[in-house]
């Protein structure tokens, strides 16, 4: 990034700024043009008595010289209408390439912030500054030089204009320039302060408001809520009062300016009027002049708009340079692709000296000294404080230390490019940062370093991908393509797509994963035409399935979907559908005021039942949850109606007993009548669903599938008990039932049934593939924290380093989880590959080869195990006479 703006204009975009220039330029004769013509046509066309005129041996009648002025006129506004859109569309283009490069370009550099900068500035602030705050920045770019040149340039040529017509009114309309030349930018300069402090202050109220995000069970659980609102209200306070004084200020500023702007007719009126009458000056000159400075006003009030937004965007470019340049950013160098072969991490590792002191002159490691071998087991020990987590990260290359060295071999770690430490060292740490995607996304995350082969962009084509690298390039952006194939099989050893699903499998067997996606897997709704042969397999487990749960030991276990039978298992909206719906159409939600729903069951008289029935479940819940605050657990486990939602049915519970439920507003009506779509007779046992209903119920499920008109059939996936159901998960497609409620062992027991049917039928690997397509949420949010921390072991042992860095890294997993992850890693580093555990635990250690010892962040003893944390030799007898 160049050191000021108008550097940074001039670098990247100079020649698209002559080119608007010239255009601008090219523009003003036709504009002069424009002025001349309105004065020609009063003077010579309408109040004109020589007529016919002769011009080059045409002769002109008055009616058609006049016809031939206001034709050029038109002409002449189209011209400048036409350099008008076409300079403005250039200067959008210009101004949203530019915003595009600049936004790249502080990414960029968010990208090579050194970690420790993080602990200084909050996420929200950068966010901030990288979206919303740059946003002017692009305007003002395509502006830099158009706008001032455009504007400047129909300012003069209009003052041209009115000084050719007259001197005198030529000075008139330009007097009171240099007083706003001279006071304006002095104003001008103070705001720009102001806003300064404004945008400073506002990146602290970002900060609090962050704080309170990410502190928000400390605020429940301490009743800090209080103070943050004080501290809130002070800082919003702040902001207020600069922005009133910015306010005050800039429409001071637009005071003066409507002032001058009002007082400069007053000489045109007074000083052109009495040359008129004094014969000194035309009529026609004088309406050409008055509406000559009509259009005056506009460029030179554009030009003052135009230096304020200079002034402040010269302000946010300033504070944007001083963030995006923080002590100890990273050389762009270490993030470049590197030509051949990534070398490997090899020999003895020394760390000589290591020191990291923060800007605050605390030493968290001071003079830490020790070496071992590339493929050593190696144990970090040490209590929390002592700096073990501090040296995982010097090791990773995560932090650079502010004294002291790393050396492997011949490589320099300071000095290694992150296309080596990214590939041939692995770190996990105890917080586990994912991003939003699929499990699979975040798996292959650290194997997606460069792409490797050619293709378009997803949903486009050739001419689509050509056009987005030929803008990529225009902006400095990179043209490598997300859609593109990112992994290098051959640089991870292997030979394809085949191979690399192995080593997956290897993986998740290893860290214990496989289990979860299993799981996951199972809740998965997948289209079979995707994945061929699936929903034949599924099938064949389903039928399998069925064969075991007649055994004695599942009797009861499972109810089945039987098309003439009524299912208490399921909600009143699935006995009905006795189908999964497909979009939206049928949805729970929307299911009781859908039109063809209604009219169903009116064919079997239902929907009065229903009303009747919605409002006996309503007062129900009204009456046992009314005094349960917002959010709590039994709406989840209990309820129908979410907490947010019962002052509306409070609502209308009143109005319908009030009128009546035949009397009640549609919008009641429908509102209660969706209620019972959500009862689970085996469930709720209120009661509310008997025989008879459970009858009518079945008539209507067959009312609903035989008279569902064309365009809705595809809305519904019916259970068919020989075919895939597209929109149910694996699961339920297996087992093609519902388990019964009240039942403890039930969901155990099918469980571990489906998962042995799933394997005799060599079903699981597919099973598992599929729960590798789960999202993870934002952050990891839909998955446990143990499997977030088997999730980025897994991600760091997919790529294979040379050197596994786990620092504290099974804090969230049981014990029995954490010893089997323990000897995985030590069985994983047979070879020349190594692993370093961080530890706060002298027992974990005695099972590596080496440990290093720290306190207080030194190192106080490094070797063998056995010498190192051997218990001391008891004194002898002669020591202790």
């Amino acid at each position: 990034m160049e050191p000021t703006l108008s550097k940074y204009i001039r670098r990247y975009s100079w020649r698209e700024q002559i080119l608007l220039l010239v255009f601008t330029c090219l523009s003003f004769p036709f504009l002069y043009a424009s002025l001349e013509l309105p004065k020609m046509i009063i003077n010579q066309a309408i109040a004109a008595t020589d007529f016919p005129k002769s011009f080059h041996g045409i002769t002109l009648e008055q009616l058609e010289y006049l016809a031939i002025l206001c034709g050029l006129f038109f002409v002449l506004v189209g011209v400048n209408g036409a350099f008008k859109y076409f300079i403005n569309v250039f200067k959008g283009r210009l101004g949203e390439r530019m915003l595009r490069r600049l936004r790249y370009q502080l990414f960029a550099h968010t990208l090579r912030f050194p970690l420790p900068h993080f602990r200084r500035t909050s996420q929200g602030e950068v966010i901030a500054m990288i979206t919303s705050e740059v946003e002017p920045l692009g305007g003002f770019i395509g502006d830099a030089v158009a706008q001032p040149a455009f504007q400047g340039g129909t300012l003069l040529t209009i003052l041209g204009f009115m000084f050719a017509q007259d001197v005198v009114l030529g000075l008139a309309a330009v007097a009171l320039y240099p007083l706003q030349m001279w006071l304006i930018p002095k104003l001008q300069r103070q705001v720009n302060l102001l806003a300064k402090e404004r945008v400073r202050t506002v990146r602290r109220l970002a900060e609090r408001i962050g704080e309170g995000i990410s502190g928000i069970e400390e605020i429940h659980g301490h009743d800090a809520s209080e103070w943050h609102r004080a501290d809130f209200s002070r800082w919003a306070g702040t902001i207020y009062d600069i922005r009133l004084r910015i306010y005050r200020k800039k429409f001071f500023i637009k005071f003066l300016n409507n002032f001058i702007a009002q007082l400069t007719p007053f000489f045109f009126y007074s000083v052109g009027g009495y040359l008129v009458i004094r014969g000194g000056l035309t009529f026609g000159a004088l309406v050409a002049v008055l509406s000559a400075y009509k259009d005056l006003s506009s460029p030179w009030k554009e030009l003052l708009d135009w230096y304020q937004q200079k002034e402040d965007t010269r302000v946010k470019y300033d504070q944007l340079v001083e963030q995006f340049r923080p002590a100890g950013l990273l050389p762009e160098a270490l993030q470049e692709r590197i030509d051949g072969e990534v070398p490997r991490l090899s020999g003895t590792l020394v760390a000589s000296n290591l020191t990291l002191e923060d800007e605050g002159g605390v030493k968290a490691v001071e003079g830490a000294a020790f070496q071992f071998e590339i493929g050593d087991r190696v144990a970090l020990l040490g209590p929390p404080g002592s700096g073990t987590d501090v040296v995982a990260r010097l090791l990773a290359r995560l932090l650079q230390p502010t004294g002291g060295s790393i050396v492997a071999g011949d490589l320099n770690f300071a000095t290694l490019p992150e296309a080596v430490t990214g590939r041939r060292l692995a770190y996990v740490g105890n917080n586990v940062p994912l991003i939003a995607g699929s499990i699979r996304d975040n798996l292959y995350y650290g194997v997606r370093h460069w792409p490797v082969g050619s293709g378009s962009r997803a949903g486009g084509d050739a001419a689509e991908r050509d056009r987005f690298v030929f803008e990529a390039q225009k902006t400095g952006n990179t043209a490598s393509d997300p859609g593109c194939d990112w992994i290098d099989f051959r640089a991870l050893g292997l030979q394809g797509p085949e191979d690399l699903a192995v080593r997956v499998h290897e993986v998740l067997l290893s860290t214990e994963l496989e289990p979860d996606l299993f799981s996951l897997g199972l809740r998965v709704t997948v289209d079979p035409t995707k994945r061929d042969g699936l929903a034949a397999r599924i099938l064949q487990a389903r039928q399998a399935l069925r064969g075991r749960l007649q055994e004695q030991r599942y009797a009861g276990l499972v109810e089945g979907f039987e098309r003439d039978r009524y299912n208490r298992n399921m909600t009143v909206a699935e006995n009905l559908l006795f189908g999964m719906p497909v979009g939206h159409t049928f949805e729970l939600d929307r299911l009781g005021d859908h039109p063809y729903v209604q009219s169903v069951l009116d064919q079997v008289d239902l929907r009065g039942e229903f009303l009747e029935t919605g409002l006996r479940v309503a007062k129900i819940m009204v009456d046992l949850f009314q005094d349960l605050p917002p959010g709590h657990e039994f709406f989840e486990r209990f309820s129908f109606i979410r907490s947010e939602d019962l002052a509306e049915f409070q609502a209308a519970i009143r109005r319908a007993e009030a009128a009546g439920l035949g009397g009640a507003e549609p919008a009641d009506r429908n509102l209660l009548s969706s209620l019972p779509f959500r009862l689970i007779p085996a469930r709720h046992r209120l009661a509310l669903v008997d025989e008879g209903t459970e009858r009518r119920l079945l008539q209507a499920r067959h009312v609903f599938a035989e008279q569902l008109p064309r365009e809705l059939q595809a809305a519904v996936a019916f259970f068919d008990p020989e075919a895939y159901n597209v929109a149910a998960s694996v699961q339920d497609n297996i087992l093609f039932g519902k388990l019964a409620y009240g039942r403890q062992q039930a969901q155990r027991e099918i469980g571990a049934l489906i998962a042995r049917v799933v394997d005799e039928l060599d079903l699981r690997r597919e099973i598992v593939d599929l729960g590798l397509d789960f999202g993870v949420g934002i952050g990891g949010s839909r998955l446990s924290a143990p499997q977030r921390q088997k999730l980025a072991i897994a991600r760091a042992l997919l790529k294979a380093p040379d050197l596994l860095i786990l620092d504290n890294a099974t804090a969230a997993i049981d014990g029995a989880g954490q010893a089997a992850l323990l000897d995985m890693a030590l069985r994983r580093s047979a070879g020349s590959r190594g692993v370093v555990w961080v530890t706060t635990d002298p027992q974990q250690a005695e099972a590596f080869d080496r440990v290093i010892v720290m306190e207080g962040g030194r190192v106080i003893g490094q070797g063998p195990v056995r010498e190192v944390l051997a218990p001391p030799e008891p004194a002898s007898a002669d020591a202790t006479q």
